[in-house]
């Protein structure tokens, strides 16, 4: 190819593309600039999760499943594709070079001047070169590019969020686990003291001291705390296989004792006062990005109503002797410019545009949506944890009431001023009133849980 195709080839590629994409700038938020209620909380919203579980057991069931989960490895694999999708977009933005060789041999036959004259020859040659490059002049090809980009971070941010939602959801089912334990200490305390109080009950009808009443009323009590005992056991077993499927395989052998919900498990968030720590979160970052790809693609559509360039250029050399292939005289080079015109496309190129402005709108009505849903969830953390922490004060006050008046109710009874029923009764207030306090206790912690996941997940 001749130094000036070469140069002149050179001034276009290099030349600045001009973009129609439109600006985009960034979007306030749909919701309250503060959040509802108290923001009161020990450590930040963002501490890495490593600090933010401080049970020992809970920590390595969360590496296990970071680690082995299939959901989470599927959301890298889609990382890994979207990225490869990005390569192949980048790579239109450079002519693709590619290198040929051929050669014939061909056998013409002609009439002379007494006899047929037989004629063999073997052409040979060797070019290097591309074709069909679209030069981007109008931005469409890196409007294209952009949006694959864009989509690639979206992914990324779909990966994170599919991480902390996994976290989320193995602390969870951790922490009903150790509701569950508590709760089978609990029944298998009361059927205990029950399986006592029936034997003794069993002596005194015996002995015609006591009513049959009162010995049946000592059976409601064990088969009551019986049947919550094979319940709450099933359950167990049932939360077991829950974590191991999130584990991504079996338990990892050698787990550390895990605490109980009495104990700290989770630490206390701070929520802060800005609704605009919800940009953080991955669900709007993804959304963010699929908006910035939808504005990229109405800068591909709006290039699309202007010509296109094309160009194929190749040099090499050509002889019909492969000893003079390389031989001064045998080179040959080809430059040979496309220009499309888009005339009349029967509307296809308006309603590509159309349909891009349209997929814009759509994105940012997402991600006002994905905004006020995180708002939400905050907000619903925030008013839980308060009604919460008041509720857990008032039901340790009540279980100590209750332990009282069970307490005097049987002291009433064993002077014969009460009947057995009013130690029944006693008796099943208190156990109820337990277990609820240990139900407000895991939704507690699974609200600490929830608030951390909604304000972004220390990721």
């Amino acid at each position: 190819m001749r130094k000036s195709s070469i140069s002149t080839l050179a001034i276009i590629l290099v030349s600045g593309a001009c973009s129609f994409k439109p600006a985009l700038d960034r979007l306030t938020l749909p919701v309250a600039a503060t959040f509802p209620g108290a923001a009161e909380g020990a450590v930040p919203a963002d501490i890495a999760w490593q600090k933010f579980f401080t049970d020992p057991r809970l920590k390595k069931l969360v590496e296990a499943a970071l680690a082995n989960n299939r959901d989470l490895r599927i959301a890298a694999l889609n990382v890994e594709q979207s990225r490869a999708q990005y390569g192949i977009s980048r790579s239109e933005l450079f002519p693709s070079i590619s290198g040929t060789a051929s050669s014939n041999r061909q056998r013409s036959l002609g009439s002379g001047s007494s006899a047929v004259v037989t004629t063999t020859s073997n052409p040979y040659a060797l070019t290097v070169g591309f074709s069909s490059y679209e030069l981007d002049l109008f931005g469409r090809i890196r409007s294209l590019n952009d949006s694959a980009l864009e989509k690639y971070f979206a992914s990324d941010e779909a990966r994170v969020g599919a991480q902390i939602s996994l976290v989320a959801e193995v602390a969870n089912q951790y922490l009903v686990e150790r509701a569950l334990q508590q709760q089978v200490a609990l029944s298998q305390q009361t059927l205990d003291g029950m399986n006592a109080a029936h034997g003794l009950m069993k002596q005194r009808f015996d002995a015609g001291t006591v009513s049959e009443l009162d010995l049946s009323s000592t059976e409601v009590q064990r088969q009551t705390a019986k049947a919550d005992l094979a319940a709450f056991q099933q359950r167990i077993a049932l939360i077991n296989n829950s974590l191991t499927f999130l584990a991504g395989g079996a338990l990892p052998a050698g787990l550390p004792p895990g605490r109980s919900l009495d104990e700290v498990i989770v630490a206390d968030v701070k929520a802060g006062v800005s609704s605009d720590l919800l940009r953080r979160r991955p669900d709007v970052r993804e959304a963010e990005h699929q908006l910035r790809a939808a504005n990229a693609d109405i800068g591909a559509a709006r290039a699309a109503f202007f010509p296109s360039v094309t160009l194929t250029a190749n040099s090499g050399t050509a002889s019909h002797s492969f000893s003079n292939l390389f031989s001064n005289g045998t080179g040959t080079w080809l430059f040979a410019p496309n220009v499309n015109l888009p005339i009349f496309t029967g509307g296809r190129n308006k309603a590509n545009l159309d349909a891009s402005k349209i997929g814009k709108n759509i994105e940012i009505a997402r991600y006002e949506r994905a905004i006020q849903n995180g708002f939400r969830e905050v907000a619903d953390g925030l008013a839980a944890r308060s009604g919460l922490a008041e509720q857990i004060t008032a039901t340790v006050g009540l279980v100590a009431a209750q332990q009282k008046r069970a307490e005097l109710a049987n002291a009433r009874y064993n002077q014969g001023v009460d009947s057995y029923f009013e130690v029944l009764t006693a008796s099943l207030d208190l156990y109820s009133s337990r277990q609820n306090l240990i139900q407000l206790r895991l939704a507690q912690a699974v609200n600490s849980v929830s608030l951390y996941k909604a304000l972004g997940g220390g990721w």
